[in-house]
């Protein structure tokens, strides 16, 4: 095991201790598909590698890293007046609906993280802080289908936004649990079977209104990637 992924695996022990542990390190090497990719920040390799602990085991994700998540966001939730109506209880409709699709999602294929694609999640992440746009639509009008269109034709593609998180794990959490989307299209980005989704691009920026934002692009190609050694 290289030097790097044992520094790796440390700090994500460190972070999550006794949840982590749940996880073996062919897991994580399995998972970590974005750790060569050196035009992501090490935030946006772990978003990759996050949701495909997820494509792993959906259900042991649900009782490790989600459940740390929930913990650490009603923790921080706590000191507001409307604290029972923020918080994430184990009764949330979209909390009970997510353990109902997690269950039988394991060892589907991984994500793998390309270049092309980032760097068209990095143009639309800089659009929305610099014009302040919650939108998949491009200040331009642009449709995120037409953005990608134009590199990736023929391909089926997806996006996820996420705004308020620049913590990885935050991140894929949020859209993971999608409370408030009845559609649960984040959700489904995420643990896709019926599109075979497999590459992505990532990118995390500032934002004026929401502090932070981060886009997630999603397409179906061919993949010509090796697994992590």
């Amino acid at each position: 095991m290289s030097k790097l992924f044992l520094a790796f695996l440390f700090t994500i022990l460190i972070g999550y201790k006794a949840k982590a542990q749940n996880w073996t390190d062919a897991e994580f090497r399995m998972a970590n598909t974005a750790a060569n990719a050196s035009y992501l920040t090490n935030e946006e390799k772990n978003i990759v590698m996050y949701m495909n602990l997820i494509r792993i085991n959906g259900e042991k994700f649900y009782y490790t890293f989600l459940e740390d998540y929930i913990n650490n966001y009603n923790s921080k939730v706590r000191k507001y007046r409307n604290y029972n109506e923020l918080r994430i209880t184990k009764t949330n409709i979209y909390y009970v609906s997510l353990l109902k699709n997690l269950r039988g999602i394991k060892n589907l294929p991984m994500f793998y993280p390309d270049e092309k694609l980032s760097a068209l999640s990095k143009s639309h992440a800089q659009d929305l802080n610099r014009n302040n746009l919650d939108s998949h639509e491009s200040s331009n009008g642009n449709s995120f289908s037409k953005r990608l269109s134009k590199y990736f034709p023929n391909q089926i593609k997806s996006e996820n936004i996420d705004f308020g998180y620049s913590n990885s794990l935050d991140i894929v959490c949020h859209l993971l649990l999608d409370c408030g989307v009845p559609s649960l299209g984040h959700r489904f980005n995420i643990i896709d079977q019926k599109n075979k989704l497999n590459t992505v691009g990532v990118n995390i920026q500032r934002h004026p209104s929401f502090t932070w934002c981060a886009v997630i692009d999603f397409i179906s190609q061919p993949i010509y990637y090796t697994k992590n050694e």
